[in-house]
């Protein structure tokens, strides 16, 4: 009985050591390119815009937006999903012209963050409302009057970014790209969630107008390869009144 089940033993050892090994590897899923909108009339008058209706893009963010194409080209992108407010539509459409082959997809989840009450009211006046120190320091905690919180809006632009993950790569194959016109809030909470980042440290990233941030999407973690690159530095000059500590809510102006 003892040399039966030695015997027994030894077989299972070899079936075990003669099996395939699988060798695990991070694997290819698409890469995310995120854009934020060219600078607007709401970014250059310090207004808080939120989707309230008719924010387009001022000169300097048209002008932005007609490079768009040209910082791309190196790319093969597959798909094109954006923000519908007017500032995204507007950013993205110069890219579109120079790819008629490339339909846009509006996706409602990746829309700036319902700021409820607080939209259309400029940022100065902003600052003295209690809230702000809670959006500032606390921002999973933190919920807009009429609006909505910024946990939630941060939880559907993630929901949506993996759907568009999933479908972009079952369209076009792992090694897909593809581009996602959005918002100064939107993106740094998509740049946290792939940083493994809690919410509450979102307002450490810094997105400017019309800068590209991409992803790079695995099946065991996301790699960020870019963080609000707008290949120019003249943001990074100093300027004459000195910067504030806190984050602007909906993104910063850019370079002056």
């Amino acid at each position: 009985m003892v040399h039966r089940r030695g015997a027994e033993l030894q077989q299972s050892r070899r079936t075990v050591a003669d099996a395939p090994r699988r060798t695990l590897t991070l694997g290819g899923m698409p890469t995310l390119i995120l854009v934020r909108h060219g600078r607007s009339t709401a970014n250059t008058s310090g207004v808080l815009a939120g989707w309230t209706p008719g924010v387009a893009l001022d000169e300097r963010g048209a002008a932005q937006a007609a490079a768009l194409p040209g910082r791309l080209a190196g790319l093969p992108i597959s798909e094109v999903v954006t923000s519908p407010l007017q500032r995204c539509q507007e950013t993205i459409q110069p890219l579109l012209d120079a790819r008629p082959e490339l339909s846009p997809h509006t996706d409602e989840r990746i829309g700036e963050a319902h700021y409820g009450d607080w939209s259309g009211r400029k940022l100065a006046e902003l600052n003295d409302e209690p809230l702000m120190q809670v959006v500032q320091a606390y921002p999973s905690a933190a919920v807009f009057p009429g609006g909505e919180s910024m946990r939630a809006m941060q939880d559907r632009a993630v929901a949506a970014v993996r759907e568009w993950n999933a479908r972009v790569e079952r369209d076009h194959g792992a090694d897909a790209v593809y581009v996602m016109c959005s918002h100064g809030d939107i993106i740094k909470s998509l740049v946290a969630d792939a940083l493994g980042l809690h919410l509450d440290l979102f307002q450490r990233v810094s997105v400017e107008p019309c800068s590209i941030t991409a992803i790079r999407y695995t099946r065991l973690r996301p790699f960020l390869v870019r963080l609000g690159d707008t290949g120019d530095f003249a943001s990074l000059a100093p300027r004459e009144e000195p910067p504030s500590p806190d984050a602007p809510v909906g993104g910063d102006a850019g370079a002056p």
